[in-house]
């Protein structure tokens, strides 16, 4: 159990760093909003603790969507102006701020949808636009040693301190902004503020598969169990990224002739 906790989130980030070299940062972020780094977490939380502590946290992991916003809207939004640690502290106290909020809220699926789908509309309307071309990502060896312990370390803490903190922390700390801090602060030191507001952007994309992903943890796992909420939670949220990148390149295609016309 000890080495499947510290290889599934870490490989992920692995992954996703080099993913963010060969196709920039859109597309990065977006996957970043998949749940391939808090889905291992509550699957070793069902392991552990149980089906029914691991629902709740999947609830509560839908909410937080929230606090992740939050986040990203004032990292962004300080970033402009401030250096990285200052727009690190900003975003780390949004978190923290919204996260308790929410973890006295009831954990329904229904109240974790609706909180998940405001924080949604409001960072996407909220977020700085970007204007211009932004360079893709050039993480080095060191940038991705420090987001793979990262990995591990959130994965440690949140699975060996689940039975104090209570499924709805835990769920909560599983979808802490680990990927929103190692991707931003790199991102803003390399390339600056405008390169930061189009990752997140990209996030933003992926909530929808994110949330769709729990939804389904949360309705089957007390009844069905383990394996085989699992399996049709990866295939909805599959079929959900799917749907977004359609729907993305959509948008483009529409787009393209009225920049034609400028």
């Amino acid at each position: 159990m000890l080495a499947l906790k510290l290889a599934l989130v870490p490989g992920f980030l692995a992954a996703l760093t080099m993913v963010g070299r060969a196709w920039g940062p859109s597309v990065a972020g977006w996957l970043a909003g998949l749940p391939v780094v808090a889905g291992p977490i509550v699957l070793l939380l069902a392991l552990e603790r149980g089906t029914a502590f691991a629902a709740q946290a999947s609830a509560t992991s839908i909410a937080a969507i929230a606090a992740l916003e939050a986040f990203n809207l004032a990292y962004a939004w300080t970033c402009r102006t401030c250096r990285w640690p200052v727009a690190l502290g900003a975003g780390l106290l949004a978190w923290a701020v919204v996260a308790a909020s929410l973890v006295r809220l009831p954990a329904t699926l229904a109240w974790s949808l609706m909180a998940a789908c405001v924080a949604v509309a409001v960072s996407q309307a909220g977020l700085p636009r970007v204007a211009g071309a932004v360079p893709s990502a050039r993480a080095g060896v060191a940038d991705l040693v420090a987001r793979m312990l990262a990995g591990a370390l959130l994965t440690l803490a949140v699975t060996t301190l689940s039975a104090s903190m209570g499924a709805a922390w835990s769920g909560m700390l599983s979808v802490f902004p680990l990927l929103g801090i190692v991707l931003a602060v790199s991102a803003q030191r390399a390339h600056g503020a405008g390169f930061v507001a189009l990752l997140m952007r990209g996030m933003v994309i992926g909530r929808a598969s994110f949330a769709a992903f729990f939804a389904v943890i949360a309705l089957m796992l007390p009844t069905f169990g383990v394996l085989p909420a699992f399996a049709c939670g990866a295939l909805v949220s599959v079929l959900v990224q799917g749907a977004t990148k359609r729907l993305i390149a959509m948008s483009r295609k529409s787009r393209a002739p009225l920049a034609a016309l400028d």
